[in-house]
């Protein structure tokens, strides 16, 4: 095995940290990716190799001056190559490379991760398509006839229909009957046969072979019945009663194409209690929720709603850096929520999500007066809140808990909480989970 084949090897190890998501996420540099281009760092691993210098004059092993005597000091070691001089220990960062992935390949990637079983579900209808002929109508082109239910329903009349002529024709035979009494005969033993063809059979036959039986029992006893399975074996299918009722042509199943078309609000406190760890660990949170809803879905769009005591949009560059000195009224972004999704994003066509994400600390009775009724009223997939608090709750950190309280057991209402960076990747299967066993 040559260097070459070696550093393919080493980069393939490396590389295998990529699957290892739950580290990404929770400690990893997300800001280096983009919203279509996640990017996992890799670290190269460099091969040791030899490097021979041109310009020495010295022979191989000779050294500087000769070989130093047995016990003759070395010295200081001398500046060379690979010796920093400006450069502190440990300031240059280590080579990396990244393994680049789509929003889809984070999402199977984060399903398997987790084993999340999230199907998407398509709303606004895009195309319609015709598909094979399955469907049945009374009318169409006669080339679309379909010839086998035609012969079925034919076939089945037939064995319906069907009776044993000759077995008739010995009841006409017994003494002393009549026509009228043949056909009330043949009624009363399931024989369906129209008294038109009785009465148009009776005089074909023979007088000298009228009377061969005293009576229908008699007859019954000796002359075997015939099923019209043993006939059509013994005789073949001469004829098969079609009638136009029977007629059905084949249409072809018309497709309706859907898009599963997703929106995601994303709701953050930037009031002053909002200090930079808690930024980050919405940051954690909430960037990976993006990529994998928009990996999931055919079309993504999405919605940023900054909030203190009064809730304005912003873009997405802004959302996780932005910082007021305001107080905290939760109701207020969900109000902007709530006009912005009936404006522009109709429950009809569009799967949505609405993701919110603060301390907890909201004005006094917001969250139970305005927030919960307005969330009961805002259509989604999944609500849910996101509880950053670095080191646990505080005592008027209570938003979370009224959530849950009152809306914990609606099924598409999820809380959780996050505390510190290891506590993200349970939040996200939270969440999502949720998602993935809502009705």
């Amino acid at each position: 095995m040559g260097l070459r084949d070696d550093l393919e090897r080493f980069r393939e190890v490396g590389e295998e940290r990529r699957e290892d998501l739950k580290e990404f996420i929770s400690y990893g540099d997300l800001g280096a990716s983009g919203s279509k281009d996640i990017k996992i760092p890799i670290k190269v691993v460099d091969l040791p190799e030899f490097k021979y210098d041109r310009l020495d004059m010295g022979g191989v092993g000779q050294g500087k001056g000769g070989t130093p005597d047995v016990g003759q000091p070395l010295g200081q070691p001398e500046p060379g190559d690979g010796e920093g001089e400006d450069g502190d220990p440990g300031e240059e960062g280590a080579e990396h490379e990244y393994y680049e992935m789509d929003p889809e390949q984070f999402a199977e990637a984060l399903d398997e991760e987790l084993g999340l079983e999230l199907e998407p579900k398509g709303k606004e209808v895009v195309e319609e398509v015709e598909g094979d002929f399955t469907d049945i109508t009374r009318s169409g082109p006669h080339s679309t006839l379909d010839f086998e239910r035609l012969f079925k329903e034919g076939l089945k009349r037939k064995l319906a229909m069907d009776f044993d002529e000759e077995f008739v024709r010995e009841a006409m035979k017994v003494e002393g009957t009549t026509a009228r009494e043949v056909f009330e005969w043949c009624r009363e033993n399931n024989i369906l046969v129209s008294m038109a063809w009785i009465e148009d059979e009776w005089s074909r036959i023979p007088d000298d072979e009228r009377g061969a039986w005293a009576s229908f029992a008699e007859m019954e006893e000796n002359v075997e019945r015939t099923t019209a399975i043993q006939r059509i074996r013994r005789e073949g299918l001469r004829e098969i009663p079609f009638r136009r009722e029977d007629e059905r042509y084949r249409h072809p199943e018309v497709i309706e194409k859907k898009q599963s078309n997703v929106v995601v609000v994303n709701i953050r406190d930037v009031s002053g209690s909002m200090r930079e760890t808690k930024r980050e660990l919405v940051e954690r949170t909430f960037t990976p929720l993006d990529w994998y809803l928009t990996g999931k879905y055919d079309h993504a769009e999405f919605v940023y709603i900054a909030h203190d005591a009064e809730a304005w949009e912003v873009e997405r560059d802004e959302f996780f850096g932005i910082r007021s000195g305001g107080g905290t009224r939760i109701s207020s972004a969900y109000e902007l929520a709530k006009e912005v999704l009936d404006e522009r994003y109709p429950w009809r066509e569009w799967n949505r999500y609405v993701f919110a994400a603060g301390d907890s600390e909201n004005s006094s009775n917001d969250t139970k007066e305005r927030v919960v009724p307005l969330m009961q009223e805002i259509d989604a997939n999944l609500h849910a809140y996101v509880e950053t608090q670095p080191g646990g709750t505080a005592i008027n950190a209570t938003h979370a808990e009224e959530v849950e309280r009152s809306l914990g057991e609606q099924g598409n209402v999820v809380v959780a909480y996050v505390s510190e960076p290891d506590d993200v990747i349970d939040a996200i299967y939270t969440i999502l989970s949720t998602e993935a066993t809502a009705e």
